[in-house]
């Protein structure tokens, strides 16, 4: 057991954000430091009426800011993310454990996100559509503009990616002058709050963004069913995926969901940079990500050699002290996630995978971690792993790399490694999964580009900035006379 140094001298009291408005509550919920379980701060346990209030204050406003304001808001929002990047990251760092290398990282990306929702707000999204294209025609034409929702944005966001995640909610709703309250993870709000203060600071109306944190059992149910509620956009778990379809009814609904990403390397692939691109997905932010690597499908032909070269990878993989800005991997979000997963490996070796390196654990630092001879039906790989694991698992050819691709509940993304053509045209064809990245990671995208999947990793409807935006506003049309 090594020592571990206190990250914080005493805990911070972080308010609510309601429309602006900091609201305290004797009722809170301690944040902590996952390395050292240390509380790091204590946030408001919101009540049913804070939600009502916030729906209720958002639903009443009727934003009128113009295309170019919306731009400025977001530009300016992204220039003091940037200018204060490195205190956003360790904010990140404490209250996730994920390491300093990882929240750099999602703070760049914040700022892409920005940028990207600035220039979409820009954007003229109409159609314009000639009437008189039949025999039966008009001398007319139809026109498309896009609107906000008439009604209230709820936003639920997990603890994986604490701005990221949020932000990919939020750039949207205000390019599209919508309103949204947000219910950030209960493990990992201070990121949230800290973002509606920086867009608050760059001339956004508070009343366009309440951030609400509580414990999810007592207030989740609210912003599901509020009648001020037009849409409700959740990114987390399969379960509470579909509990919130069940019990949002007539609403709109966008649905993020968990994600079983498979890489595939194939018998021409070049192994060493296939591994290089394995350990990445598997163990950068810990693990915790709906597009992390979770299984490795391997060609029996070059599985000896990928094998051999990932396990040197794995070795080199450094982790501990989130906060040591050299350290490869930080925790993973809590204790319970780190036992869950040395059990899953566990159960996954006592029925015949073997075990290469790593499975050892210590509070919530959990290793990189490799086992090879892995069964398609064994639980590591059959369900979502969310965690620093790599699954190695051998195929016969290209039928059978599809079959095992194919066989789990979820459809999220992927990752190829072939330089065949024809193999390649197969997998985009043949897998049933939202997107196919050939040679790189499966979670590879840019923050526009639409993002989702099928099955149990979502209902098709796309994430991504220009996705979101479209899923954010309605669609009138009107028509004129030439």
């Amino acid at each position: 057991m090594h020592a571990r140094s206190t990250a914080v001298d005493s805990p911070r009291r972080e308010p609510m954000r309601i429309a602006g408005e900091k609201v305290f509550s004797d009722r809170v919920i301690e944040i902590r430091y996952p390395y050292t379980d240390e509380v790091i701060a204590t946030v408001p346990k919101a009540t049913v009426e804070d939600v009502r209030r916030a729906l209720r204050v958002a639903r009443q406003y009727q934003p009128k800011l113009t295309r170019y304001e919306r731009y400025r808001i977001l530009m300016r929002a992204g220039e003091i993310i940037a200018s204060r990047k490195d205190e956003i990251a360790r904010l990140i760092t404490l209250e996730s454990g994920l390491c300093l290398k990882d929240t750099l990282y999602e703070v760049g990306r914040a700022s892409d996100v920005l940028l990207f929702a600035a220039n979409q707000a820009l954007v003229d999204d109409g159609q314009v559509f000639s009437c008189d294209l039949t025999h039966h025609g008009k001398a007319r034409r139809v026109y498309t503009m896009r609107e906000p929702l008439l009604g209230v944005i709820s936003a639920i966001t997990p603890f994986n990616h604490p701005l990221n995640q949020v932000i990919h909610k939020v750039a949207p709703s205000v390019a599209t002058n919508n309103r949204m309250v947000l219910k950030p993870a209960e493990k990992t709000p201070l990121a949230a709050l800290l973002l509606a203060d920086v867009l608050y600071e760059a001339g956004l109306p508070p009343e366009m963004l309440s951030v609400i944190t509580g414990d999810p059992k007592e207030i989740a149910d609210e912003m599901l069913t509020n009648p001020d509620v037009d849409m409700v956009t959740f990114t987390g778990g399969v379960p509470i995926g579909k509990y919130i379809a069940a019990k949002a009814g007539y609403k709109r609904q966008i649905l993020e969901l968990g994600g079983n990403d498979p890489i595939v390397v194939m018998d021409d692939a070049d192994v060493v940079k296939a591994a290089d691109l394995a350990a990445n997905g598997s163990y950068k932010n810990s693990g915790q990500r709906c597009t992390a690597v979770k299984r490795i499908l391997v060609h029996e032909k070059v599985a000896g050699a990928f094998t051999e070269a990932l396990l040197a990878k794995t070795r080199a993989w450094t982790y501990g002290d989130p906060l040591d800005p050299k350290v490869d991997m930080g925790t993973v979000i809590d204790e319970q996630a780190a036992t869950r997963f040395e059990g899953l490996v566990n159960d996954a070796v006592s029925k015949g995978a073997r075990l290469l390196c790593g499975n050892v654990r210590e509070g919530a630092l959990y290793s990189p971690t490799l086992i090879d001879r892995v069964k398609p039906d064994m639980e590591v790989v059959k369900y979502e792993t969310f965690g620093p694991v790599s699954p190695v698992i051998t195929f016969r050819d290209v039928d059978d790399a599809i079959r095992i691709v194919n066989s789990t509940d979820y459809g999220l993304s992927s990752g190829v490694c072939t330089n065949r053509l024809d193999d390649i045209m197969r997998f985009v064809k043949e897998l049933n999964v939202g997107s196919v990245n050939i040679w790189e990671v499966p979670g590879y995208r840019l923050e526009v580009t639409p993002f989702g999947g099928i099955k149990d990793s979502g209902l098709g409807y796309k994430e991504g900035v220009q996705e979101a935006i479209k899923s954010f506003t309605n669609v009138k049309t009107y028509s004129l006379p030439w």
